[in-house]
């Protein structure tokens, strides 16, 4: 198989999400942060921005960090661990805004669990979020919230949690830094027969039976879910690559042509969230006048002012129909407002809105971005 150019994937991304792994962000003997390696990303991460690319970063490495301040030895208690993860996730923020400052680039941080994304509602808080840090130029620092996470509520690894928020932000390329060159046949380490594989267009039964265990000894992403990560982001539109990061400026490291594995996306972003958006059955409808009509055709979002009518039950996030008041259905979107708040501000201006609802609402009522239109 052929490998994808990955200069030109990165070169021609709007958005792209970088997963760091413990094993790469702290060293394993002394617990120590490697603040070379991250100088080294953050010239990366400079680097895309300069190009007018979004960077979102998913970062492993607190609970590593916060043992070694805390002098706790490796364990698997909850308590520890979420105990290391509060004092770690402090430095490990620091570490992150010392080295972006320096590019004149201001971190953000967002700490989320396995529910944000598994309830609407939350997914959407989230989204909007990022919307709005990616939109004032920041570059989000995300993980998991290990100081409140238990196992119910857990992505368990950050392969997982970066091929969300890759979704979840509608990312174009998704980079795994890792501490294997890609997926192989078998595990290399085990059988050096085993063949390298520079591209991965379905994820198969045979690709899932390639994924061996975990790997560097600190980190709990292994190959299977780094193969589990490709999944969803393919299914999103989102290029990912699986490439060794313990190199200085592994970003463009990959761009120069280093050994990865790359998974195609199966369609560009945008066009895999409208799919999945159309595809929601409508628990409500909106009808609009003729001017939200042409706003909406012209790839406005929807606002209150051109609403006439709300019809049904329904929560913030779900989906709802969206039609004319001739009866057509223009499309299916994801509301901003549940169906209560949305008859209260139906027809007033977005000045109008916190006057009436008690509290400053969201601008449209169904954005742009969370329509199938």
């Amino acid at each position: 198989m052929d490998a994808l150019n990955a200069a030109d994937l990165i070169s021609n991304a709007q958005r792209v999400v970088i997963k760091i792994g413990s094993a790469l962000l702290v060293d394993a003997d002394t617990g120590e942060l490697r603040r070379a390696w991250l100088t080294g990303l953050a010239e990366d991460v400079a680097r895309l921005k300069r190009a007018g690319k979004d960077v979102l970063l998913v970062s492993s490495g607190s609970i590593a960090l916060g043992r070694r301040i805390l002098k706790l030895t490796s364990s698997d208690r909850l308590d520890e661990a979420q105990a290391a993860a509060s004092v770690g996730q402090i430095l490990l923020a620091q570490s992150y805004q010392e080295v972006l400052t320096r590019h004149g680039i201001i971190a953000a941080q967002i700490l989320v669990t396995l529910e944000d994304s598994e309830n609407r509602r939350r997914y959407l808080n989230t989204r909007a979020t990022l919307r709005t840090l990616l939109g004032l130029g920041t570059v989000p620092i995300i993980n998991e919230n290990d100081t409140v996470a238990t196992d119910e509520i857990r992505y368990g690894d950050n392969d997982r949690l970066a091929a969300q928020i890759a979704s979840l932000s509608g990312a174009d390329v998704l980079v795994l830094l890792s501490d294997v060159d890609g997926l192989y046949t078998a595990n290399p380490r085990e059988e050096p027969d085993a063949r390298h594989l520079p591209l991965v267009e379905a994820i198969t039964p045979e690709v899932e039976a390639m994924a061996g265990g975990a790997g560097t000894a600190g980190a709990k992403g292994g190959m299977k879910t780094k193969v589990q990560a490709a999944a969803i982001a393919m299914r999103a539109g989102c290029a990912m690559a699986i490439v060794r990061g313990d190199v200085d400026s592994p970003i463009s490291a990959l761009e120069a042509g280093a050994r990865c594995t790359w998974f195609r996306g199966t369609s560009d972003p945008k066009a895999a969230r409208k799919q999945w958006i159309s595809a929601m059955k409508p628990r409500g409808r909106i009808v609009i006048d003729a001017g939200a009509v042409r706003a909406l055709l012209a790839g406005k979002s929807l606002l209150a002012a051109g609403v006439t009518s709300v019809v049904g039950s329904f929560q913030r996030g779900d989906p709802v129909e969206i039609a004319s008041d001739t009866g057509e259905v223009l499309t299916i979107g994801l509301a901003g407002y549940d169906a209560r708040d949305a008859e209260a501000i139906r027809g007033l201006k977005s000045g109008e809105i916190a006057g009436t609802l008690g509290y400053p609402g969201r601008t449209a009522l169904v954005h742009r971005d969370e329509m199938a239109i």
